[in-house]
């Protein structure tokens, strides 16, 4: 089984901007850089969804789903801070009577 080739951001940018200027197509890219054409066709689709937010690199997220990264952690925390903060009133509220 051969060794998967691994291509940076730029280097995708770069065959994806010169398909979408109509410079090459997909299938003469795929041919001159010995990569698949549904793999060029798949950064094609990318590009056109994601602009610049396409190809993050590896662990690392897009900007919208690190954003919704963040608020998922953030309703976690305040969730866990009003659970909290029911007992201590439940305490507070039972030690007054």
């Amino acid at each position: 089984m051969g060794q998967r080739k691994k291509f940076d951001k730029a280097f995708k940018e770069q065959v994806v901007l010169r398909i979408l200027a109509n410079e090459s197509t997909v299938g003469d890219v795929a041919k001159e850089l010995d990569i698949h054409h549904t793999t060029v066709r798949d950064w094609v689709r990318t590009y056109k969804r994601d602009g610049e937010g396409a190809f993050p690199g590896s662990g690392n997220l897009k900007p919208e789903d690190e954003e919704m990264r963040k608020l998922r952690k953030q309703l976690v925390d305040l969730k866990e801070e009003n659970e909290i903060l029911k007992k201590a009133a439940a305490y507070f509220a039972k030690n007054l009577k």
